[in-house]
């Protein structure tokens, strides 16, 4: 009596192969899949996509200003609470600064890993680094000895010392990277840590090619021409008609 009953039963049956459920009716005439649904996906399967999304946006260098409006919403406030600036000694000064000299060049400094590849571990720094360096008379070592003058006081006989140079010194406002390229675990190791002087090796090779490049120069030349020139005027200034400059070691 009950097979010559249209009656039907329905419950889920779960079948492995794609990880699907499917819905199966059976009836007097046989059993028939009706529908498939697909299985939930689980939590934790989400939270490994969300992270590995955020780690591709970070390491692709996504940067704040390319999304509209979330530069401004969370822009910082520079505060600057620097205590006074202490005068901590005075020094007299015998130099006749007579030249200065403005260079630029551009650093490009690479440093990698011996067994690892650059993209893994390694850096490499664009530079552009823009300073002066002084080029003086030291005044304060001419002698009684270095200085000759006539009884008339119409001719002076002056020996100065060579022109030297001064320390080169990097301007900041014309300084600035142009690029910089970080291996993995370099912008790693930056999400976990400060690195104030990540400019100074740059720096420091900018500052020696600059003083390279002054020694090359004719800059202590022109001090020494300029010296020259500004006591010539000085003397004749006070009645001497003939002033003559040489300069030894």
């Amino acid at each position: 009596m009950v097979n010559s009953l249209a009656c039907s039963l329905t419950w889920w049956a779960s079948e492995e192969g794609e990880g699907r459920t499917v819905e199966k009716t059976t009836t007097a005439g046989g059993t028939a899949p009706v529908q498939q649904r697909p299985r939930r996906t689980p939590v934790w399967v989400k939270v490994l996509a969300g992270i590995a999304l955020v780690l591709v946006l970070l390491f692709a260098g996504i940067r704040l200003a390319v999304l509209p409006g979330i530069k401004d919403l969370f822009g910082t406030e520079s505060r600057d609470r620097s205590g006074p600036a202490l005068l901590q000694s005075i020094q007299d000064m015998s130099r006749y600064q007579a030249a200065s000299g403005n260079f630029q060049v551009v650093v490009d400094l690479e440093k990698n890993a011996k067994y690892l590849p650059d993209a893994l571990r390694g850096t490499r720094t664009l530079y552009v680094g823009a300073g002066t360096v002084d080029a003086y008379v030291d005044l304060g070592k001419v002698g009684e000895k270095d200085v000759t003058v006539n009884d008339d006081r119409t001719s002076a006989v002056l020996k100065l010392p060579h022109a030297q140079l001064g320390k080169p010194a990097l301007d900041p406002d014309r300084s600035y990277a142009v690029s910089k390229q970080r291996g993995l675990l370099d912008r790693l190791g930056d999400l976990f840590s400060d690195n104030p002087n990540g400019e100074q090796a740059v720096q420091k090779l900018a500052v020696k090619h600059i003083g390279e490049a002054a020694q090359d120069s004719e800059l202590t030349a022109r001090a020494e021409s300029n010296t020259t020139g500004m006591l010539q005027g000085l003397l004749r200034s006070l009645g001497f008609t003939d002033v003559r400059v040489s300069y030894g070691s």
